[in-house]
């Protein structure tokens, strides 16, 4: 076991006792964060991923019985715990392994005995989560995350639904890594509403010599491309009928026939698909075939708008200046002005809009501070604390997004196919929308 990849949380107010076994696990090559309270521990484990939690029971700011509670109780994705103490008994040990405490030690601490615990624990770690894998620190992104490495154990359809840009195909990257920890096999991805239904179908299940006009040559599709790995359908309700039969097709068959061709092929996929539309309605207008619906929807992951996922926001903000930062020379950080215009700010495009305003604004900063006037200019000011209404709160976020579109709009020269491309949304959406906002 590589154990340099996993990440212990150590909560021992006692300084020698804390010192050796920090000094311990280090030396065992594992990630060791060291925490004196129970106070610093319940923050950083609401910001950070670890896979097991080393816990002393008595603690000067609060038990830790009651720590694991408030953890529990707050809902977020606790890793393994276990619970050391010199005040050792039986019921306190069978209650705390009852609430979900995987193992109990009494002091003095056998070593050998807790570092064989925890390498059972890290083993039972499908997949190690890192920065670069982590979805977010919300309760709401972190429940998806523990989520996936049950949904690895089996080959079925998975259906991720949310805003445009909040990060779907991120999280199917995410789930791809619990398929296939070593990356050996492919990851394919095609955005349906961006092709028309002609193109749609050469493209997913490929076409023979001089089935149709530029045909030159036998070309394999997605499908094929995709055997023996995952296939990421994003924007799959912009599917017409005709391509939804298809599909269907080859879901249940596990083969495809090639445009102009004739002959079965056989094809071994996991199937992940994605989509801002409400399918069931669309089920309900008779513009999404159910038959299909259910076939894609055997696993529903909702991905929330930023915006409801406030904890995300800075946590997101920190990790692209993190990359700004590695990429160039000139490093930036925020200013605490626009960290709270940041927080304030609805986010209509979501973490996509987010990216792309932070990135502008480190090339056209000349300072290493970005402030809020940087990053929003004349973009609306926050709501005040008056205008809680529904009414106000829709026609602000509208606003936002009209700003936002117009923006990309005059990035692409009024390009809708290329702007549509930058917004990750098909024409047709994009259209719907400008139509909607008076654009």
């Amino acid at each position: 076991m590589n154990t340099s990849t996993y990440r212990i949380c150590l909560i021992e107010d006692d300084l020698i006792m804390g010192e050796a076994l920090s000094d311990r696990f280090q030396l065992e090559d594992y990630h060791c964060d060291w925490f004196k309270t129970g106070g610093e521990a319940i923050k950083a484990l609401s910001l950070n991923h670890y896979h097991v939690v080393v816990c002393d029971i008595q603690l000067p700011d609060i038990n830790g019985e009651e720590l694991f509670k408030q953890l529990k109780a707050s809902e977020v994705v606790l890793p393994h715990f276990i619970f050391t103490t010199g005040y050792g008994t039986i019921d306190r040990a069978v209650r705390l392994l009852k609430l979900g405490a995987q193992d109990y030690l009494t002091k003095p601490l056998d070593i050998h005995a807790l570092l064989k615990s925890i390498r059972t624990l890290c083993s039972r770690t499908v997949c190690n989560v890192t920065r670069d894998t982590m979805l977010g620190v919300s309760s709401a992104m972190r429940n998806i995350e523990a989520l996936l490495p049950r949904i690895a154990q089996n080959a079925t359809s998975v259906l991720i639904t949310g805003e445009s840009g909040v990060g779907k195909e991120r999280l199917a990257r995410a789930l791809r890594s619990r398929y296939d920890p070593a990356g050996k096999f492919p990851f394919v991805t095609v955005n349906c509403g961006a092709l028309t239904e002609t193109l749609l179908e050469a493209e997913l299940f490929g076409h023979v010599k001089g089935s149709f006009t530029g045909a030159i040559r036998d070309k394999p599709g997605l499908f094929e491309l995709a055997n023996g790995g995952t296939l990421f359908l994003d924007e799959v309700g912009e599917m017409s009928p005709a391509m939804q039969v298809k599909l269907l097709r080859a879901i249940q068959e596990r083969q495809i026939v090639r445009v102009g061709g004739d002959k079965p092929i056989k094809v071994d996929i996991k199937l992940v698909c994605a989509t801002h539309q409400d399918l069931k309605l669309m089920v309900e207008q008779g513009k999404f075939r159910e038959d299909l619906y259910y076939r894609i929807h055997v696993i529903h992951l909702l991905i929330p708008p930023l915006r409801e996922r406030k904890e995300d926001i800075l946590w997101l903000t920190e990790r692209l200046l993190e990359d700004w930062n590695t990429a160039n020379a000139d490093a930036r950080t925020l200013t605490s002005d626009a960290e709270q215009a940041i927080l304030n700010y609805p986010w209509p495009g979501n973490v996509r809009e987010l990216k792309h305003l932070l990135e502008r604004a480190c090339i056209l900063s000349q300072q290493t501070q970005l402030s809020a006037e940087l990053l929003f200019g004349d973009a609306p000011s926050a709501p005040q604390e008056h205008s809680t209404s529904v009414e106000s709160l829709s026609a602000y976020i509208q606003a936002c997004e009209r700003k936002y579109i117009e923006n990309c709009l005059r990035i692409n020269e009024g390009h809708i196919a290329e702007t549509a491309a930058s917004l990750g949304i098909s024409r047709k959406n994009l259209w719907e929308k400008m139509k909607k906002l008076g654009l």
